[in-house]
């Protein structure tokens, strides 16, 4: 394959906020205000897309569409996904400081590649303004990105289509590709990797698709935990993903071995 020249990381649920809980938080308010009470499932099957095609992806649900004609009496315009993802929007704003620490193992992985030479990209289905939060709160913390585009930096064409990908490359001066590999949470990451022409990786623990909170993360038995682990991994890899690894420390072998 050649030498990585650099990972692109997504940041909740990969890099910050273990359980990806920030959105799902901010969602599950929106729809509660519209007199819907989504599911956990629900809410996590379409993370990692623009926040307003998630919206719309989640309004599109059959259940969620039949409650919908239920509560309001008739069937929801564009009008109406603007709405819900305007208030979602304003309850991320609200919330987002507060969920911008770096995951376990996501420090020391970060290091070590840079040691290696590697550059760190990200793209993220965060919008600048919330961006703008997170960023400075991660640093603070100690994680740093070389670069970051969010779907305002390529017209909102967010995951999984691949232009934030292309606009790291380009920032962080990748020879190519195939010198890059994408790690992410959601299945719109993976997509968004493949869709791009690179690697794929799907994170498991504190995962959007693994959709456990880090509570409930280490109360699993080593039994349940063995059974997340692999329907978390078929997931990513039916939407395509060429590695699963368990947590971040993981990259920094998978790179080592990519690389030779």
């Amino acid at each position: 394959m050649g030498k990585i020249e650099a990972v692109i990381f997504d940041w909740a649920g990969t890099t910050v906020d273990f359980g990806s809980m920030a959105p799902v938080q901010a969602f599950m308010e929106a729809f509660k205000a519209e007199g819907i009470a989504p599911t956990l499932e629900e809410i996590r099957k379409p993370m990692g897309m623009l926040k307003r095609d998630h919206v719309k992806t989640m309004m599109s649900m059959e259940r969620i569409h039949k409650l919908w004609m239920d509560v309001r009496g008739c069937d929801w315009t564009e009008r109406d996904v603007d709405r819900v993802y305007e208030k979602s929007e304003k309850g991320i704003i609200d919330i987002v400081e507060n969920f911008a620490a770096p995951k376990p193992y996501v420090l020391e992985a970060v290091a070590k590649l840079r040691e290696m030479g590697i550059r760190i990209g990200s793209t993220t289905g965060y919008t600048d303004e919330m961006m703008a939060i997170v960023v400075p709160k991660a640093a603070s913390q100690g994680y740093v990105a070389d670069a970051w585009f969010s779907p305002d930096a390529v017209e909102k064409c967010g995951r999984p289509y691949p232009y934030m990908i292309y606009k790291n490359l380009h920032a962080l001066r990748v020879s190519s590709v195939n010198a890059a590999i994408k790690v992410g949470d959601t299945v719109a990451d993976i997509r968004e990797g493949k869709n791009a022409g690179m690697t794929s990786v799907g994170i498991v623990e504190g995962s959007s698709v693994m959709g456990l909170s880090e509570t409930e993360f280490e109360a699993l038995s080593l039994a349940q935990y063995r059974e997340i682990y692999a329907r978390t991994a078929q997931i990513y890899m039916e939407a395509g993903a060429d590695y699963v690894v368990a947590n971040m420390s993981g990259v920094v072998p998978l790179v080592r071995m990519l690389s030779k």
